[in-house]
């Protein structure tokens, strides 16, 4: 059959792949050359995107920084996925580098943060020991989802960053403050925090930044390696939800890795997908009377498994303080706390 292409064939083909390809760029869908912000499309005035090019990979003349090597670097670790996005570990970036690109870009990063009863006393470690550590210098606004407003402490910001504090109800179990993350998260998203970020991330206010968080950790999705499933274990001993019966089934046999639902991000609008994901998904296994083993976290997974994240961070981006530290953790960015479950959970954990 190949003897019987011709030029005009091949010419042909190449220009109805092009032609297909600049309908999949103007569509808003990812592409290696296309903008990644979306304009609405009952917006009249198309939003000026120059800014946000995915591989616009910008930055100031005269920067001065250590030359990259083809020969030296992690050797204990693994430092990319088998689909080829890279996996962050301390020594595998530079961050003058990467914070000269990204802040070029000037983008507006969300936090989302649950404070629900007595889980507002951890937030004045998390958001001091932010403002030391996570994105310094960047646009960074911190959403705190609480109902109890009274105990939001004042803290004082660096420049371009604030906080702003959303209201939800209280709850009676610990699980329902988490499955209650993704529709109240959904929800305000939709209504607000979509004219305000380009990034977004999830994170778990019973945290404390010690060392830097920046640039590195920004793509179009950002997953985080759980801590205790990251080096030996198989994938069919990962805490995966195994009841077929739930939307976050996973079979045997199948999977990457585990990530944590304690720190994710990426793009705004592939977060909103994702968190509106999750929440419709664990709607779906409510109504047949089923609640995934580890609430989002495993519907997290099951997404994640079947829409891979553009980039894997090492569990540098979130440890505990709960676990000694292994050689091959060289820095540990940020940290869950030792806490007494049943004293500051809902339901005494339960």
């Amino acid at each position: 059959m190949l003897r019987y292409i011709t030029r005009t064939h091949i010419l042909v083909g190449c220009g109805f792949l092009l032609f297909l390809g600049a309908i999949y760029i103007s569509s808003g869908h990812f592409s290696a050359f296309g903008s990644f912000c979306q304009t609405p499309a009952d917006n009249p005035e198309p939003e000026d995107c120059s800014n946000w090019r995915f591989g616009d990979l910008k930055m100031q003349t005269g920067l001065k920084y250590a030359q990259p090597s083809t020969q030296k670097g992690r050797t204990d670790v693994n430092s990319v996925t088998n689909w080829n996005a890279p996996l962050v570990w301390e020594g595998t970036f530079d961050p003058v580098v990467i914070d000269a690109i990204y802040k070029k870009m000037d983008p507006r990063v969300a936090v989302l943060l649950f404070a629900v009863g007595k889980y507002t006393r951890f937030l004045k470690a998390f958001l001091e020991s932010g403002e030391k550590h996570f994105l310094v210098d960047f646009r960074v606004t911190y959403y705190i989802f609480t109902d109890n407003e009274k105990d939001v402490p004042k803290i004082e910001l660096g420049s371009g960053r604030k906080i702003s504090v959303v209201t939800v109800p209280s709850a009676t179990r610990w699980q329902d403050v988490v499955l209650g993350r993704m529709k109240w998260a959904s929800i305000t998203i939709d209504k607000q925090i979509r004219n305000e970020a380009d990034y977004l991330f999830m994170m778990d206010i019973d945290s404390v930044f010690h060392n830097r968080f920046g640039a590195e950790s920004l793509s179009q999705l950002s997953a985080v390696l759980h801590r205790g499933y990251y080096k030996n274990t198989k994938r069919d001993r990962f805490p995966y939800e195994r009841r077929p019966r739930s939307k976050a089934y996973i079979p045997p046999g199948e999977g990457d890795y585990y990530y944590t639902a304690a720190v994710w991000g990426g793009y705004l609008e592939d977060m909103y997908k994702l968190v509106k994901y999750c929440h419709e998904q664990s709607e779906e296994d409510a109504k047949n009377n089923i609640e995934a083993v580890w609430q989002e976290e495993s519907h997290l997974n099951k997404y994640l498994l079947y829409n891979k994240p553009t980039k894997v961070l090492s569990p540098e981006y979130l440890w505990s303080d709960y676990d000694h530290t292994p050689p091959d953790i060289k820095v540990v960015r940020i940290s869950q706390l030792v806490k007494n479950y049943a004293e500051v959970r809902p339901n005494g954990g339960q």
